[in-house]
């Protein structure tokens, strides 16, 4: 990996910092060094979020989550070798240090071998109106708007490309011929094309019974208006190892309030706070279900995610919530669609480099 460096962070910093190297590097694993060098442990994409479903905020210290376990290779290794072994291990990066410790490159799994195909089907909802979106939407699904040149639901499609997703989906209604015009079968992106036409909108999860047939393997879903850098695989891995029948993926969310809070009981005070700050995770829009979850949803019938997941969770069905901490926006409204051009030769021209 040739910018390797960027995946350095100091082991005195933060979560927040380790993900600010997550992102930088563009791997999953930041590796966490002393004031010489020497590697003293690294963060994956994993660590973050298990320390932030237990609690943890970006401002902990990066100590928290450091994994002091780690494999590395030394200056001689051939690329063959380590290859094979990162494939023992299902590992897909590893540090290379020297005699004395220190970094001096980081091999990743991506960069020795071709992405392995995942034959798990990604089923796109890209036929909302985008009514807060006019006029843009007048004349072209929301899907279809360029960002980055060009259409925002070609570059979520290429994200699931360049891990070896090649089985989509895409759900349609308003604009339809024009999302069809496009795609055609696929072919053009390498991938299979097929599509799921809905007469009328049947909500986020609703869709899924215009299915062709039973999925035998988690389905990922997506809402078709999401510009994200989120860890596709590792989302995968973290739904099958759960054992879940559905997982969501979920965003930090904090609201202050801007007064100081007032605790009273009985006409008397005990306590005070001032400006807290109310954390919460919120629906990112991102899902991956088993073929339980899936066969819950009734053919041509409304039926949202929400509902979905509320409907499972009353039978005891396991569901599971993967927290993200990579680049995410939902492009709702004007200043999105405006503010995710900015940002696209940031977080995604130099990934696709």
């Amino acid at each position: 990996m040739k910018d390797w460096k960027k995946a350095l962070v100091r082991v005195t910093g933060t979560m927040r910092d380790a993900v600010q190297a997550l992102n930088d590097g563009s791997v999953r694993m930041a590796l966490a060094v002393d004031a010489e060098g020497r590697l003293r442990g690294v963060i994956t994409d994993g660590d973050i979020r298990r320390g932030l479903l237990v609690g943890k905020t970006l401002e902990s210290p990066l100590l928290d989550v450091l994994v002091t376990d780690f494999r590395a290779a030394r200056p001689g290794d051939g690329d063959a070798a380590i290859l094979a072994v990162m494939r023992e291990l299902d590992i897909h990066q590893m540090p290379v240090l020297d005699a004395e410790g220190r970094v001096i490159g980081l091999k990743v799994l991506g960069e020795l071998s071709a992405p392995l195909p995942r034959d798990n089907w990604v089923v796109l909802m890209a036929g909302g109106l985008g009514t807060r979106l006019r006029p843009l939407t007048e004349d072209c699904p929301k899907p279809l708007l360029p960002v980055g040149g060009r259409p925002l639901l070609e570059t979520i499609m290429q994200q699931f490309i360049q891990h070896g997703f090649h089985n989509f989906f895409i759900s349609v209604n308003y604009r339809a011929d024009m999302v069809e015009e496009h795609f055609g079968d696929g072919t053009r992106l390498g991938v299979s094309i097929e599509y799921l036409r809905e007469r009328e909108p049947l909500g986020t999860a609703g869709a899924l019974g215009l299915l062709p047939r039973k999925p035998d393997a988690p389905v990922f879903v997506m809402n078709g208006d999401l510009l994200t850098r989120v860890d596709f695989p590792g989302m995968l891995d973290f739904h099958l190892t759960q054992g879940a029948h559905a997982t969501m993926a979920v965003r930090g969310f904090d609201i202050q309030v801007p007064y100081g809070v007032v605790d009273v009981r009985e006409n008397s005070i005990v306590g005070l706070e001032e400006k807290p700050v109310q954390k919460f995770f919120v629906n990112a829009g991102i899902y991956v279900l088993g073929s339980e979850a899936v066969a819950e949803i009734a053919p041509d019938a409304y039926l949202d995610m929400p509902s979905l997941f509320s409907r499972l969770m009353e039978q005891g069905s396991p569901t599971a919530a993967f927290p993200i901490h990579e680049y995410w926006m939902d492009i709702g409204r004007r200043q999105d669609f405006e503010q995710a051009n900015c940002d696209f030769a940031l977080h995604f021209q130099r990934q696709e480099r």
